[in-house]
């Protein structure tokens, strides 16, 4: 693991600078468009904007927040594909959490020892 960048040295990088756009229909979920600008502000039209779309899954254990890129040219198309990026999303989520758990199962469990790990002191 290599050591932490010092604080002074903490840059932006210049050259990859978006400006963040939020559209919402503050009920299901909303779509970040995030837009290329240049060091100055300016529109940085060699590059494309990103779309992300944005939703909550609410679970027992409370909101599980879940956002994907949407490829989309613009926000019409972004918000067409919406739907389709948040299912992708939440299926890999899923897939993710029995990943997990599977982990979890398979683990040997040794006498005198918590099965979920040592125990954290405050």
């Amino acid at each position: 693991m290599s050591d932490p960048q010092p604080v002074e040295e903490i840059k932006l990088d210049r050259k990859n600078l978006y400006r963040e756009e939020t559209f919402t229909d503050l009920k299901v979920g909303s779509i970040q468009r995030l837009v290329p600008i240049k060091a100055d502000g300016k529109r940085d039209e060699s590059r494309e904007p990103i779309f992300v779309g944005q939703t909550q899954l609410i679970s027992q254990a409370g909101p599980v927040p879940v956002s994907a890129r949407i490829e989309a040219a613009d926000l019409d198309e972004a918000l067409r594909k919406f739907p389709q990026a948040m299912r992708k999303a939440v299926d890999q989520l899923v897939e993710e959490v029995n990943r997990m758990r599977r982990e979890q199962q398979s683990r040997i469990v040794v006498p005198g020892q918590d099965p979920l790990g040592p125990k954290i002191i405050t």
